[in-house]
């Protein structure tokens, strides 16, 4: 039995991540936003993305 390879980083307030020598995809929690032959073509693309930060709990009320 063969166990999942997974090389995971974060740039931005996104996941960059690589699972079995696939590709390299752009991810934020709930979304997968693009995909990419190699690292430093995620990684640029997370870098240009604009600061992302998960809503855990939903609107403020105020």
């Amino acid at each position: 039995m063969s166990m999942a390879m997974l090389n995971k980083m974060h740039m931005n307030g996104y996941d960059v991540l690589r699972v079995n020598n696939g590709p390299w995809r752009v991810c934020t929690q709930g979304d997968r936003l693009a995909s990419f032959a190699s690292r430093e073509e995620a990684l640029a693309y997370a870098a240009a993305l604009p600061g992302y930060r998960s809503r855990a709990g939903g609107r403020k009320s105020g």
